[in-house]
């Protein structure tokens, strides 16, 4: 079985994979503080609720946008299934992609795990649009290869901001809002954060397309995928595990490359 790690800046994502199976995943919040012993108490303990046991755990794969954070995770992941993660973004970790930029290491390593499972299951250009902490948009042309994208503040991001730096406003869920025009400070802001994104999103998917020169095909994940996708005719599907099913893809293209 494989244990695969998404950390990201907000929350991080722990799954198990029999081969093409995922058997189960479990988030809990990005802590640079957090020990390799907290981790410890709260994934053992969920794995022994799903029957999962430790000792069947063969491989890690470790997708990390939170560097300070890895140390913790790579002494976990040591100290109680004795393997040290592969680190996507590690030279002896191959990616089954060919990145376009002059600084390829820029790139996190979410967007590119989010964009080779997306060419693997579409084989098309595409956008793949992330709503995570930041709001991302990654663009893979026709032969597979991560060409860049655009990164902008995300929903959260930008309603904390907007909390922040207004004295009178107040916290407000993000929901899809029955109209457009706000009647209440609370709708206006829903009506704001909501319709902002939708226009955001339609706006760089059609620049994006238009520089580009050719149809592409237009995906959503990340955990507000759902909700803003239901306004956003641009968006065609909807993948909610992309990243931990591109971590298990990445493992055993390796695993495959080794055996040959």
């Amino acid at each position: 079985m494989l244990l695969a790690i998404d950390l990201g800046n907000t929350n991080a994502v722990f799954a198990v994979f029999d081969e093409e199976k995922l058997l189960g995943q479990w988030r809990i919040s990005t802590s640079v503080g957090k020990s390799a012993d907290e981790y410890a108490v709260w994934l053992l303990s969920l794995l022994q609720i799903n029957n999962i046991s430790p000792t069947a755990i063969k491989a890690v794969i470790l997708s990390s946008v939170v560097p300070e954070a890895n140390f913790a995770i790579e002494q976990f992941c040591k100290r109680y299934f004795n393997l040290l993660p592969l680190l996507i973004g590690s030279p002896d970790l191959q990616l089954p992609i060919k990145i376009m930029l002059k600084k390829a290491q820029e790139v996190g390593a979410d967007r590119l795990v989010n964009a080779i499972e997306a060419w693997r299951r579409y084989k098309k250009p595409m956008i793949i649009v992330d709503f995570g902490t930041a709001t991302t948009f990654d663009v893979v042309d026709c032969q597979g290869n991560y060409i860049g994208g655009v990164i902008a503040p995300g929903v959260n991001l930008s309603l904390a901001a907007l909390r922040k730096a207004t004295a009178k406003l107040p916290n407000v869920q993000v929901k899809e809002p029955e109209k457009v025009i706000g009647t209440s400070t609370v709708t206006a802001m829903q009506s704001g954060i909501y319709f902002g994104y939708v226009g955001l999103v339609e706006g760089i998917v059609r620049r994006i397309a238009a520089e580009y020169g050719m149809e592409m095909k237009v995906i959503a994940t990340g955990g507000l995928a759902s909700l803003y996708a239901t306004h956003i005719a641009a968006i065609e599907e909807t993948v909610s595990d992309l990243t931990l099913n591109g971590l298990n893809y990445i493992y055993n293209f390796n695993i495959k490359r080794e055996e040959k």
